[in-house]
């Protein structure tokens, strides 16, 4: 099969279209599966800035990436580490710019608007989820530690 990637690819679909096999470029397919749905849905918690809800979506040995900061891993930690960064935050709406589900893979790129009491960011962000059995198993997220280190100087 040949995944070559052609202009008219590129122009028809973006980055993404141009990359997926043609399989999965089929015009008109608009059925979400289950793992694009359950993506959705946690981008969509985050507006109400609840640690408990946002680690329920994880598996209990699940794993997330805060690129470019360590990891953390295991439900229990995981709602740790969100329960500290959001301490501060008084509002957050992720704006999904685009999402690709394929298998058990979902990428999702953003723009994360947050306000805190320490200042306001529009974060662009790229989100890779790997997930099992209806759970986030490893999720690494992208973006620029400095755009957001600078938003919180006010």
């Amino acid at each position: 099969m040949n995944h070559e990637i052609t202009r008219r690819n590129l122009l028809a679909g973006g980055i993404a279209g141009a990359l997926l096999p043609p399989v999965l470029r089929k015009p008109g397919v608009t059925k979400m599966n289950e793992n694009e749905k359950l993506i959705r849905a946690f981008i969509q918690a985050w507006s109400r800035l609840d640690a408990a809800e946002l680690a329920a979506y994880f598996a209990e040995e699940g794993c997330y990436f805060n690129i470019p900061t360590q990891p953390v891993c295991g439900r229990a930690n995981i709602e740790k580490m969100i329960r500290g960064f959001i301490a501060t935050w008084t509002e957050t709406v992720w704006e999904i710019k685009t999402l690709v589900a394929v298998g058990d893979v979902v990428m999702a790129e953003r723009l994360d608007k947050t306000k805190t009491t320490k200042g306001n960011v529009d974060l662009p962000c790229v989100g890779v989820f790997e997930l099992r059995n209806g759970k986030i198993k490893k999720w690494r997220d992208y973006f620029d530690l400095a755009t957001y280190r600078i938003a919180m100087k006010g």
